[in-house]
C-alpha cells in the first residue's frame, strides 16, 4: 500500500509543478481581453451593471444620449438578412415609406372574392403596389376599390422597373372579361373606377378594342360610374389611340414613367418618351381640351437630375396633360434597377408645387403616390361631374389646382 501512495504522489508532482511554474501572463476564459490599440472606442452607454435593466434607466437615458456616428448610424440603417455562409446587407426602408400589412377587414375579402370568382388580374397584386391595404381594405364600401388589369397577367415589354409577368406569346385574350369587369365593378358601388392593362404587341391592335368594349360594357351597366383607362402606346399607333379615347371614358392616362434621359435604361426599348407625349396629345386632339382628362405619372428616385424633371413637366404641359402624379420608385426584386434615392416627403411637396404653379390642373405627390392610386380620384370626379352638369370649373379659368384640391375635401 505504501508503495501504491508514493507512486500516485509521484504521478501528482508533475502537475504541481505545471501550475506554480505557469507564466504570469497567462488568463483564463474568465479574464478580461486586453483592448486593441487601433480599436474605436464604443459610444458610451448609461445602463446599470446588472443582468436585466430597469425601465428607469430607459427614461434617465433618453435624453442625454449622444446622436449617432457614421458607423452607428449605418448600422440602423442596414442589415444582414440570408442564410447562413450566404447573408447580404439591404438597406431599410425610410419610416415613411413603411405601410400596413394587407388586412383581412371585410372591403378586402369581398374585393378579393369577387376578382377570383370572376377570373379577373389587378394591377394591385401583379405590380405589389403599397397602398393596396388602403384601396381593397376602404373604411366603407364606396372608398374600397381596386385597379382592374386587363388583357391577362402577362405584358409582352419588360421594363426594369416592372414586376408584371413578362412573355412574347401571352395567353389569348378572354371574351367574357369585358362583362365580368363591368358586373364586379356595378357589384362595389363605386363612382370612379381605374382600369389598366398589360401591354399587347403580339396583337394586331394592341388590344385596344377590348379596352374599348371593357369601357362600353361598363357604361350600359352604370352610365353614372367614371371611368379611367390608364393605356399603353399602342407602339405609337393613334388610330388604336382614337379608338379607346372615343370609348366614352372620362380620364386618358398614359406615364412617360421617368425623364427622357432615363427612358432608354427604365422603360422597355420599344417605349420612348416622345411616343408617350404623342399618345397624350392626340387624346386631347380626338376629345378636345375640355373633353376629357388627361394624365401621367413619373417615377422619382431613379436617379433624374432636377433640371431634367423640370423638363418634363414642360414637355407634358405642352401636350395639355391635365394632372401629374408623383411616387418614389421602389425596387420589386433585386433583378430590377436599384433605387438610386429616396426622396423626402418636402421634395414631394416641393415638385407638387411647382407642377401646380406650370398650370397643371391636379398634382398628387408623395412617396407611397401612384398613378392609379386613389388620392387624386375625389378630386378628379369632382371636375368631371362639375363639367358634366354644364358648371364652370374655376380651376380652369385660373384658380389654382391647390385651391379646388382644398375645396374638394370639404
Amino acid at each position: 500500500m505504501a508503495s501504491v501512495g508514493a507512486s500516485l504522489h509521484r504521478a501528482r508532482a508533475p502537475v504541481r509543478r505545471a501550475l506554480t511554474a505557469a507564466p504570469a501572463t497567462l488568463r483564463c476564459l474568465a479574464t478580461i481581453p486586453p483592448a486593441e490599440p487601433n480599436a474605436t472606442p464604443k459610444r458610451k452607454t448609461y445602463f446599470k451593471d446588472s443582468t436585466v435593466a430597469p425601465f428607469s434607466d430607459f427614461l434617465g437615458t433618453s435624453s442625454q444620449a449622444q446622436a449617432l456616428g457614421p458607423t452607428d448610424a449605418y448600422e440602423l440603417r442596414t442589415a444582414e438578412v440570408g442564410p447562413k455562409g450566404k447573408k447580404r446587407t439591404i438597406t431599410r426602408l425610410p419610416e415613411w415609406l413603411k405601410t400596413p400589412i394587407p388586412s383581412g377587414n371585410d372591403n378586402f375579402k369581398s374585393i378579393k372574392k369577387d376578382l377570383r370568382g370572376l377570373n379577373l388580374h389587378t394591377v394591385c397584386e401583379e405590380a405589389r403596389c403599397p397602398n393596396i391595404s388602403e384601396c381593397w381594405g376602404g373604411s366603407d364600401k364606396s372608398a374600397a376599390t381596386a385597379t382592374i388589369m386587363l388583357m391577362g397577367d402577362t405584358c409582352t415589354r419588360g421594363c426594369r422597373f416592372c414586376s408584371v409577368k413578362t412573355n412574347r406569346a401571352p395567353a389569348p385574350l378572354d371574351p367574357h372579361e369585358p362583362e365580368h369587369t363591368a358586373e364586379a365593378l356595378a357589384r362595389w358601388g363605386l363612382g370612379y373606377v381605374v382600369l389598366t392593362s398589360v401591354d399587347r404587341d403580339d396583337l394586331a391592335d394592341g388590344g385596344a378594342r377590348h379596352f374599348a368594349e371593357t369601357i362600353r360594357k361598363i357604361k350600359q351597366k352604370k352610365p353614372s360610374l367614371l371611368v379611367e383607362a390608364l393605356t399603353g402606346d399602342f407602339m405609337g399607333d393613334l388610330d388604336m389611340v382614337k379608338i379607346v379615347a372615343e370609348s366614352g371614358l372620362d380620364v386618358y392616362a398614359h406615364n412617360v414613367e421617368t425623364v427622357e434621359a432615363l427612358t432608354p435604361y427604365v422603360r422597355d426599348r420599344r417605349a420612348t418618351f416622345r411616343q408617350s407625349l404623342a399618345v397624350l396629345k392626340h387624346v386631347k386632339e380626338v376629345r378636345g381640351k375640355e373633353g376629357i382628362i388627361t394624365k401621367t405619372s413619373i417615377m422619382l428616385g431613379l436617379g433624374e437630375q432636377e433640371h431634367e424633371v423640370m423638363d418634363a413637366l414642360r414637355e407634358l404641359r405642352k401636350a395639355d396633360v391635365d394632372v401629374v402624379t408623383f411616387g418614389q420608385y421602389m425596387r420589386p426584386t433585386k433583378r430590377h434597377l436599384k433605387v438610386e434615392k429616396y426622396v423626402t416627403p418636402d421634395e414631394f411637396e416641393m415638385w407638387r408645387q411647382r407642377a401646380l404653379d406650370m398650370g397643371f390642373l391636379y398634382c398628387a405627390s408623395g412617396p407611397l403616390v401612384r398613378s392609379s392610386y386613389k388620392a387624386g380620384e375625389a378630386f378628379i370626379e369632382n371636375v368631371l361631374r362639375k363639367r358634366k352638369a354644364g358648371v364652370a370649373v374655376e380651376g380652369d379659368a385660373g384658380k389654382s389646382a391647390a385651391g379646388l384640391e382644398a375645396e374638394t375635401r370639404v
